[in-house]
């Protein structure tokens, strides 16, 4: 069997109805994105579309990407599902990812999240990360409650 290749033609980035693109600052996952974010009734679908960049040498989603893909998921979600998180960095103490399934280049990557329990310093939550429509990651995380910040969205982006 051969590696699929790199340098062959990007897939067409069509994005799901009812998915927005999501600019969560300039840092680290400026580069690793872009992150698409569909609201629910409660909470959101936060989804990307794997892409060439995204790929170990078999062509599939290196597990490094789907661990921050989950490393964004859960806290993003959590600012969505409780008023009193909204804004709030919430650095990572703990990160559990089990990796279920392979996702393709060209799937579409979504995930989706629970809060299970706020404190009054820590926040725990779990989700469920498929690519289309298949399972290939669960995922249960602990973030520390930090200090308000400035939605990304709202800053001018840096020159």
């Amino acid at each position: 069997m051969t590696a699929p290749d790199p340098n062959a033609a990007a897939p067409v980035l069509d994005i799901p109805e009812g998915f927005k693109p999501r600019r969560f600052g300039d840092g680290f996952i400026a580069h690793n994105g872009p992150l698409y974010v569909k609201k629910l009734e409660r909470g959101i679908l936060l989804g990307f579309r794997v892409e060439a960049r995204h790929c170990n040498p078999m062509g599939i989603c290196h597990g490094g990407m789907i661990a921050t893909f989950c490393d964004m998921l859960l806290p993003i979600s959590a600012h969505y599902l409780s008023p009193e998180l909204e804004r709030r960095f919430l650095p990572t103490i703990n990160l559990q990812v089990d990796y279920l399934a392979a996702s393709k280049r060209g799937a579409w990557v979504q995930g989706e999240a629970q809060l299970l329990r706020a404190t009054r310093s820590m926040v725990f939550m779990q989700g469920v990360v498929s690519a289309d429509g298949e399972a290939v990651a669960r995922v249960s995380g602990i973030f520390k409650i930090g200090p308000r910040f400035e939605d990304a969205v709202m800053k001018p982006p840096s020159p």
